[in-house]
């Protein structure tokens, strides 16, 4: 066998240059193999992104090592820089996966294929345009979207090489024409800040969400920063001297905390005023703290200690611990003048408080996006929550990969419609739910289906992320095999709930005639000329009398359990068929045992052990070849008896009764 060798120009001074400087920096954070492999993947990006640039102008191989930088300040693995580095390989070679397999192995070109799928999103920013008038649609394409792409990688990585590449375009967008700038920017608030902020990427979802409205909002944006009136430098050196201060006064108090703080980010301010409808004078959490303790105790005694330092503010102290939010959410929130007279946000909680705020049901990014609990959702989020929080330990391990595998949302799969609309569907979906999702009638008239282009079966088993198309007739219904589980068509409860009323409502009239007919015919032959009817379909759990003579028509309901239900409506009636009766015309006359039977006599009669009859249980004869065995009228046996023998019942009665 020949294997084909891929040349590539060496590399070009510069590129050269560039990525010696950049791995030099790299010795105090990865081991001499782990360098030696981002190495690799850099010398193997270099000649093939040459002369290439990405949207802002800036050269490939520069954007894809600050991109890198950006994993590297979050202590990502090297396997993922390296995935970084080689990023937009799948652009310029056609045989990539076969050779990065070759050179990297295998986890590294499954990354890359992911930011490959994931590049799909541009294609999406004109639906979003398009929904822009219907904010509920909109909002729920756009969730759907999330979904999908959490759920459409299998290493959850990928994801966050995304987020930094994203991070990294926006840092240059001043380069890119003012029209790309708004659409990367919309895009970026829209999808990739919200995914930062569900894996709880603070750092990368805070700069998203600032770069961002710097284009989506520029005059309001310039307001707010002049505003503030300082230097981002300054409000965290501020915010500095707040920590330090307020970590030795708890000590000297005996109170273990960890003091943490943040100056409020502009998307953050700009957000709140119009939540809030709020003026910036009116603010007092552009500067915030947060302590976390181990003990409820211990938060009021901080919050003593908080009010001692500083004067509080009225009417901006909220008990969330004596009462918490509907999410279950608990803190201490106040706010105090601090030095110089600038207002401070404080929030006090225990570690179990904070845990349960950031991981559990009272989860920040579901109160951030005003989104309603799903609790299979959150836990999922949770999770990759805490494996990135321990990435560090994983990668120790040797488990780090195992666990980046992704689970997420794998009960469901994520495709799209030709225009680009994203549908949810159950896992095993078929193209046959798909259409039924989009429209009953389209459902109805489906006979074939198209996936990325090619024809599938009509039950072939849809994936995250594929472009489905139905193939219809212009006047069609479904079939009775897309009903039958071992063929596969359908896996929702929905779509195959609406086949079911498909066929039920066809024909309707002469099915509930012929009903009507077999339904009148098994009365008269049972003997019953008064019951209810319509109590009659109510016992057999129908609405309608017409539900259950359409049902009779169409063969759905056996005459037995006709036979049943009357027995239970109408408990006294002799079930003996009227025919069999007017044929007894001899004198009842008396057994051996003390029984009255119509016609019969010096037979040997017995009770039937089934039942066991006793006076003064109304009772029925059934002839056999010993003889006659006695049942109560109401026993099921009797209910029972083929049509071709009902000739062998007769009529009994206790001696002294009348038969």
């Amino acid at each position: 066998m020949v294997s084909v060798q891929h040349q590539f120009p060496p590399l070009e001074g510069q590129d050269s240059a560039d990525i010696q400087r950049w791995l030099a920096a790299l010795s105090d954070v990865y081991a001499p193999a782990e360098i030696d492999l981002i190495r690799c993947a850099c010398e193997f990006a270099a000649p093939l992104y040459h002369g290439h640039s990405e949207i802002t102008g800036t050269p490939l191989l520069q954007h894809a090592l600050g991109s890198a930088s950006i994993l590297i300040g979050l202590h990502m693995d090297h396997e993922t820089i390296a995935a970084t580095a080689l990023h937009a390989i799948p652009d310029f070679l056609d045989d990539w996966k076969s050779v990065l397999e070759e050179r990297f192995g295998h986890n590294i070109p499954l990354m890359v294929d992911g930011i490959s799928r994931m590049e799909h999103v541009r294609q999406f920013s004109e639906i979003r345009t398009a929904a822009a008038d219907d904010k509920e649609a909109a909002a729920q394409q756009l969730e759907g979207l999330r979904q999908m792409l959490l759920a459409m990688v299998e290493d959850i990585r990928v994801v966050l090489i995304k987020l930094a590449e994203r991070t990294q375009t926006l840092r240059t967008l001043p380069g890119a024409p003012p029209e790309q700038q708004k659409l990367i920017a919309q895009e970026t608030q829209s999808i990739f800040a919200p995914l930062a902020n569900r894996l709880g990427v603070w750092q990368i979802k805070w700069e998203l969400e600032d770069l961002s409205t710097r284009y989506l909002e520029p005059g309001l944006y310039k307001k707010i920063a002049k505003l503030l009136d300082e230097r981002r430098i300054d409000r965290e050196r501020y915010i500095a001297d707040i920590i330090s201060h307020l970590q030795r006064e708890l000590a000297q108090a005996g109170i273990k905390a960890e003091v943490t703080g943040r100056p409020k980010h502009i998307y953050s301010i700009i957000n709140k005023m119009k939540r809030k409808n709020l003026d910036f004078d009116q603010l007092y959490d552009v500067r915030a703290v947060r302590i976390l303790v181990d003990t409820i105790e211990q938060c009021y005694a901080a919050l003593s200690i908080v009010h001692e330092l500083w004067t509080p503010i009225q009417k901006e102290f909220d008990d969330y611990i004596a009462r918490p939010k509907p999410n279950g959410y608990k803190s201490l929130h106040t706010a105090v003048l601090g030095p110089r007279d600038l207002p401070v946000e404080v929030q006090i909680r225990t570690q179990q408080m904070h845990h349960d705020s950031e991981l559990g049901v009272a989860a920040h990014w579901r109160y951030k996006e005003n989104r309603k609990s799903e609790s299979g959702l959150d836990e999922k989020i949770a999770w990759l929550r805490q494996v990135l929080a321990w990435k560090a330990e994983l990668a120790d391990s040797g488990e780090l990969q195992e666990q980046f595998r992704n689970e997420l949302l794998n009960d469901r799969v994520y495709v799209l419609t030709p225009q680009g609309k994203v549908i949810d569907l159950p896992r095993g979906a078929t193209p046959v739910d798909f259409a039924y999702v989009l429209h009953t009638d389209l459902g109805h008239r489906t006979r074939g289906a198209k996936v990325d282009g090619s024809i599938v079966p009509l039950n072939y088993k849809l994936q995250t992320g594929q472009r489905v198309e139905i193939l219809t007739t212009k006047m069609g219904a479904p079939s009775r095999d897309w009903l039958s589980p071992q063929l596969g068509f359908l896996k929702s409860s929905r779509a195959r709930a609406k086949v079911r009323h498909w066929f039920s409502t066809q024909n309707l009239d002469a099915s509930i005639a012929e009903g009507r007919t077999i339904l009148d015919r098994e009365l008269h032959r049972l003997g019953i000329t008064d019951i209810n009817q319509e109590k009659l379909a109510q016992r057999l759990r129908f609405n309608k009398l017409d539900e259950l003579l359409a049902a009779i028509g169409r063969d759905e309901f056996k005459q037995n359990r006709i036979a049943n239900a009357v027995q239970q409506e109408v408990p006294t009636k002799v079930v003996i068929p009227a025919k069999v009766a007017a044929q007894r015309t001899a004198a009842p006359r008396t057994s051996s045992s003390g029984v009255l039977i119509e016609g019969v006599g010096g037979l040997t009669v017995r009770m039937a052990k089934c039942c066991k009859p006793e006076p003064p249980d109304r009772i029925v004869g059934y002839t056999t070849r010993l003889g006659i065995t006695l049942h109560r009228e109401d026993c099921s046996f009797v209910q029972r008896v083929p049509q071709d023998k009902r000739d062998r019942l007769l009529e009994a009665a206790w001696a002294g009764k009348k038969a």
